[in-house]
């Protein structure tokens, strides 16, 4: 069965990555996606769902390579305890931009589909843009004894009643970040708040299920 899908320049990362790159989207009223359609692009993107054995089969019939699993989770918004955490002003950038790099090295933006140095230079852009509230909406820190920045979380609230956590780092951490992103959630008046990870991060996995998330939906990112 061929595989129905549009394809959309991906224009902020083209800029930022300096590449021409773009994601398939798929739809029953698209044109069957061909190799004379993929050509030209420096890199494609898709996103299918984990199960979606067919549109896997075709893909990889068209060139594209497995990157990684994804696992989408979310858990509902309670009463937390202050977890003792600030929300990150513009002096705090230069070192949170430092941690996302360190922490966030190794994404699906990592060598050899893009630069050696783009996964860190992504995250750390947009952890920026986290405290700036562009994109996520702002960035929770935590401090070690020195004031220095030893964690952070970012937050975006999708509408109304969802929150999504942006990225979140911090060795030893997790328990601390997720209370405060469940607490600024709640006082927010928000009821559901969203997670992604790797789907080889368990740390993550588990300290997101141990936190009260379940599991939602999982994928698979495959680039050409």
């Amino acid at each position: 069965m061929p595989v129905r899908a549009s394809i959309e320049p991906l224009e902020w990362e083209n800029r930022f990555f300096g590449i021409q790159s773009a994601i398939v989207r798929f739809g029953d009223d698209a044109p069957p996606l061909t190799a004379q359609a993929l050509a030209g692009w420096t890199r494609l993107q898709a996103k299918i769902a984990a199960d979606d054995g067919v549109r896997l089969d075709a893909l990889q019939q068209l060139g594209f390579q497995l990157v990684e699993g994804e696992v989408d989770l979310a858990l509902p918004v309670g009463r937390s305890a202050d977890a003792g955490c600030e929300v990150a002003t513009a002096a705090e950038i230069p070192r949170l931009r430092e941690l996302a790099a360190q922490a966030f090295a190794q994404s699906r933006f990592r060598a050899p589909w893009y630069a050696a140095d783009a996964s860190g230079r992504f995250y750390a852009q947009w952890i920026e843009n986290a405290v700036k509230g562009l994109f996520d909406n702002q960035c929770l820190i935590f401090r070690d004894d020195n004031q220095a920045i030893r964690a952070f979380v970012s937050l975006r609230e999708l509408n109304a009643h969802e929150a999504r956590i942006g990225l979140l780092a911090g060795r030893g951490a997790g328990a601390e970040l997720m209370q405060a992103a469940v607490r600024r959630a709640h006082t927010r008046g928000l009821s559901t708040l969203r997670v992604a990870t790797q789907a080889g991060n368990t740390a993550a996995l588990q300290r997101y299920i141990h936190s009260g998330a379940n599991v939602v939906s999982t994928a698979y990112w495959l680039y050409r």
